[in-house]
């Protein structure tokens, strides 16, 4: 009886454990060499040398046009960084880290006397299960969950990313 307890216990705890753990794409294709964005056209390009293998919908900071200068200024970097990060528990679906700032981008902020802004990512939709329309994020690249389950396996650490008018 003790043992039946104790192995049902388990089983119910290895059933809860997996409950909230997201699923993960595999990807076995041709490597993404770079990632292009276009804010403008409201695409974004996964590719492999010349050619593109994907290409995607964005939505962007609530006030898209210009690049990132500021923390609170609502734009999205333009630019070359690197994917740099990646986050399976972030408050969106899955989210993919942009190095922004550069140090030229920090010594600007600090010589107007503000913070640079920071923590760039390509994402899904908020966790949250909020209602997102046009451009909504504080800066980041948003994409739908499907979308970033797919860029997540596609796109290795170390990949450019630029980001365009």
């Amino acid at each position: 009886m003790k043992r039946a307890v104790i192995f049902l216990a388990l089983a119910l705890t290895m059933a809860l454990a997996g409950c909230g753990a997201k699923s993960i794409r595999t990807y076995d294709g041709p490597d993404v060499t770079r990632i292009l964005v276009y804010k403008g056209d409201r695409k974004m390009y996964l590719m492999h040398g010349g050619q593109p293998l994907k290409v995607y919908n964005i939505k962007l900071g609530f006030d898209p046009v210009g690049p990132k200068q500021f923390s609170g200024d609502g734009k999205t970097p333009e630019g070359t960084y690197l994917i740099d990060r990646r986050n399976p528990n972030s408050q969106f679906h899955l989210s993919v880290g942009i190095s922004y700032p550069n140090p030229q981008q920090m010594a600007f902020a600090s010589e107007q006397g503000k913070q640079p802004g920071g923590d760039i990512f390509i994402h899904g939709a908020p966790n949250s299960g909020a209602d997102v329309v046009g451009d909504w994020t504080a800066g980041c690249i948003a994409v739908t969950n499907a979308d970033i389950e797919e860029i997540w396996s596609m796109v290795p650490d170390g990949t450019l990313i630029t980001i365009y008018p």
